[in-house]
């Protein structure tokens, strides 16, 4: 720790007197702030949003701009939280939730945003107001760990780049209130950006409220030689999800929630320093160093299968899935264990109570702080210009981690009323956890834009990957553990510029990410883990290897006023030793295990069009995600599942969750009556249906697919103040994005009283309209 405290204390004297080396300044002095390792690399075929894009529908949404934009791209309601989904793009996912295997790297002005607990990202500690461009960049070495299916780089706004005042003020269903403002501006040498949002709804469904509330703060010295910039993020959430619910429950009321409550609580703050300066007219280094602070506390009402002993009904007794190969009766039936409490003795059966549950709560407290150094050298070189970033990362974090299980009372409505009697069992399948982990990542890399000749460039990556992860046990030992991970990543691209407005692209490249600490302390499928809280046992894991080979075309087209630009990847990337959640014997638990090997396959094609005050965008995506090997799966709520609750995967079998066919199409108009502008558009998202989590082998229907059609529309009032007004769901479908398996046969459904049908659906929002002002300046 006295390393970084060093590291980071250098880095801050050496931003003021950076300041001070800047000799000349204007109002035209650039404004660089370090986006991602490499700069610039690799951005000719990336997809790129600007703040417009952002803001279409008259609030900042980044997430929504993204399933608008990227056909590839899809929204899971995992969690049943509108500010908690699964991004899901190319069969990789970004998500809040541990327990989703990370498969996007992504950051945030130069540093990583991964949260290194589980690699989870937290799309609603960012304000989406702050944001000035988003880019979806393709898998490369050089942008370290978690970058498997591509990068997602954030950069927030500064006051030279984004001088004015932007506000909104919105209304809408379900108790939608939104307030979004940010301003910024500039003197001379200095600038100053602010951005506020508070968002808070009751949800479409029962008893799912949520309250988000986040700001951005940057103060910035730029000069014609040197510059920094230091920027602050804080974030206070209280969000509801509560999660998937049985299809037969959703099918008599969809408002319905099958237990709860689910509540997740954060607190966030970041503060980053980014300095840059000019080593001579075409060399500069450039930095960022981070320091930040998450506190995340859950609350997760689940049912349990928990019932009075058959041998003593005064005794609660806590049942698998699985027979006992060493059980009297032999015969395939549930296994069951006496429910005991911290000092060993039996739970007793509470007299007149039919139905159980438990309370699972967990938290977890995480300090990190990390830096990004690197040379940016721009010359000419051969027959163009050479792009040259050379730098290393160290990104280092504490997590401590608490989690404990009480009983409670199942009520008619569902909700778990906890009983104050918490469960510890003997064998530590249920046990309160203690846990502290440390990290330590290193990264050597380099990236290269070479030019060959003058139509043909070589884009280079190399980079090095060290981890180490330390668990320490605070209860025990069974979750002491030191690992060490570490990897050279390769990656090459040609890009030959065919016409001026042709460019055939094709490249190679390799990437890694590490088991994380939730991870590697919930491997154990004999002391499984409640579903994102607990993490218990500690057997290692290897890190995944992603191996992806790209080949690609853009142009652009000008003919009858209309200017089309386009662009067509086709990917395959194949992971070895993938890691999944799976689940166990014991209702609400599973594990993380390696998986073998698996291949996401695809192909994309986007065009974007502009005449006038015409916009239209369209895109089609291609997903072919497989096992690669046979394995049988533990899946013990799935129907087809044998007596010991697995199913057999085989090669070829389709990886659940991922959508194998996605479509989009924007269509915008800008115009004028008399003085005052106005603008009406919409959007069309297809996609097709996906394979329920638990279901890896391909036995069940899949989770139907869907057509969304939105529309926004806005009118400028006076000068510089608009109403706007959007819905979403117009056609108010019902429709699901997520799929998995529940127990539904021991709990009384009262809307659907006879149901039996395991699968278990996240539910989309149905028709929900928006209505607010626009004020920009």
């Amino acid at each position: 720790m006295r390393r970084c405290s060093a590291i980071a204390a250098s880095l801050w004297c050496a931003n003021f007197a950076t300041a001070a080396l800047a000799q000349t300044y204007g109002d035209e002095a650039p404004t660089i702030v370090v986006t991602a390792p490499g700069g610039r690399f690799d951005l000719d075929d990336a997809i790129q949003l600007d703040a417009d894009d952002i803001t279409r529908n008259g609030t900042p949404d980044l997430l929504g701009a993204l399933t608008r934009t990227l056909p590839g791209a899809s929204l899971q309601d995992a969690q049943g939280n509108p500010w908690q989904p699964n991004l899901v793009y190319r069969g990789f996912v970004a998500s809040p939730l541990q327990g989703q295997a990370q498969g996007i790297a992504v950051y945030l002005d130069g540093a990583r945003f991964n949260q290194p607990f589980g690699d989870t990202v937290g799309f609603d500690l960012i304000p989406d107001a702050a944001i000035r461009s988003v880019t979806l960049a393709d898998p490369s070495p050089a942008y370290g760990l978690n970058a498997l299916g591509g990068t997602m780089v954030l950069q927030t706004a500064t006051g030279r780049t984004d001088p004015g005042m932007d506000a909104s003020l919105a209304a809408g269903s379900f108790g939608e209130r939104t307030v979004s403002l940010s301003a910024g501006g500039k003197t001379g040498v200095f600038s100053y950006f602010g951005a506020f949002q508070s968002r808070r709804e009751r949800g479409w469904r029962d008893f799912s409220p949520s309250d988000l509330v986040n700001g951005y703060a940057d103060l910035g010295l730029d000069g014609a030689d040197a510059g920094v910039h230091v920027k602050f993020i804080a974030a206070d959430t209280d969000l509801t999800g509560n999660g998937v619910a049985p299809v037969e429950l959703l099918a008599a009321r969809r408002r319905s929630v099958f237990s709860w409550p689910d509540n997740s609580q954060s607190r966030y703050g970041r503060i980053s320093v980014h300095p840059w300066v000019a080593l001579g007219a075409e060399t500069r280094i450039e930095a960022t160093a981070y320091r930040q602070r998450l506190k995340v506390s859950t609350l997760n009402g689940d049912v349990a299968d928990i019932e009075p002993c058959e041998d003593d009904e005064a005794l609660l007794c806590l049942e698998g899935a699985g027979g006992d190969d060493d059980d009297d009766d032999d015969d395939g039936g549930e296994e069951s264990w006496v429910l005991t409490d911290p000092a060993g003795q039996p739970i007793s059966a509470v007299p007149g109570v039919d139905g159980y549950g438990v309370l699972n709560r967990g938290n977890v407290h995480t300090r990190s702080m990390g830096v990004l150094a690197q040379i940016i050298d721009e010359r000419a070189f051969w027959t163009g210009e050479n792009h040259l970033a050379l730098g290393f990362s160290y990104d280092t974090s504490t997590s401590t981690f608490g989690a404990d299980t009480t009983l409670g009372l199942l009520t008619e409505d569902r909700s778990v009323e906890g009983l104050g009697v918490q469960i510890v069992q003997e064998d530590g399948a249920i046990a309160p956890i203690r846990l502290t982990a440390t990290t330590r990542y290193w990264g050597l890399f380099l990236a290269d834009s070479l030019p060959l000749t003058d139509s043909l460039r070589a884009e280079i990556g190399l980079r090095y990957n060290r981890a180490r992860i330390e668990l320490i046990d605070g209860i025990g030992t069974a979750l002491n553990g030191t690992h060490h991970f570490s990897r050279l990543n390769p990656g090459i691209e040609f890009d030959w510029r065919v016409a001026p407005t042709l460019t055939l692209r094709a490249g190679y490249t390799e990437t890694n990410r590490t088991p994380t600490p939730a991870e590697l302390s919930c491997a154990d499928e004999d002391a499984p883990c409640s579903l994102t809280n607990f993490f218990v046992a500690d057997p290692p894991l290897k890190q995944v290897v992603a191996k992806t080979f790209e080949v690609g075309a853009a142009g652009q087209i000008a003919q009858g006023g209309w200017t089309l630009d386009w662009l067509a990847s086709g990917w395959r990337t194949t992971n070895t030793d993938d890691i999944q959640y799976v689940a166990s014997e014991v209702r609400g638990r599973a594990y993380f295990r390696n998986m073998g090997s698996t291949r996401r396959q695809g192909l994309e094609l986007t065009l974007k069009a502009q005449n006038g005050g015409w916009r239209i965008a369209a895109g089609y995506a291609f997903t072919d995600a497989t096992f690669r090997q046979a394995l049988a799966v533990s899946s013990p709520s799935h129907p087809l599942a044998n007596e010991d609750g697995q199913i057999e995967v085989r090669p070829g079998d389709r990886l659940p969750g991922i959508a194998r066919h996605g479509a989009t199409l924007s269509a915008d108009y800008e115009g004028a009556l008399g003085s005052r502008t106005f603008s009406v558009g919409g959007d069309v998202l297809a996609r097709s249906g996906q394979g329920l989590v638990g279901d890896e082998a391909n036995l069940t229907p899949r989770v139907p697919g869907y057509v969304l059609v939105h529309l926004r529309a806005s009118l400028e009032v006076v000068p510089g103040l608009s109403l706007f007004a959007n819905v979403r769901n117009l056609l108010d479908s019902d429709y699901a994005t997520f799929g998995t398996f529940s127990e539904v046969d021991e709990v009384d459904l009262a809307e659907a009283p006879d149901a039996s049908d395991p699968r278990a659906y996240g539910p989309g929002a149905p028709r929900r309209w928006t209505l607010g002002l626009r004020a920009r300046f």
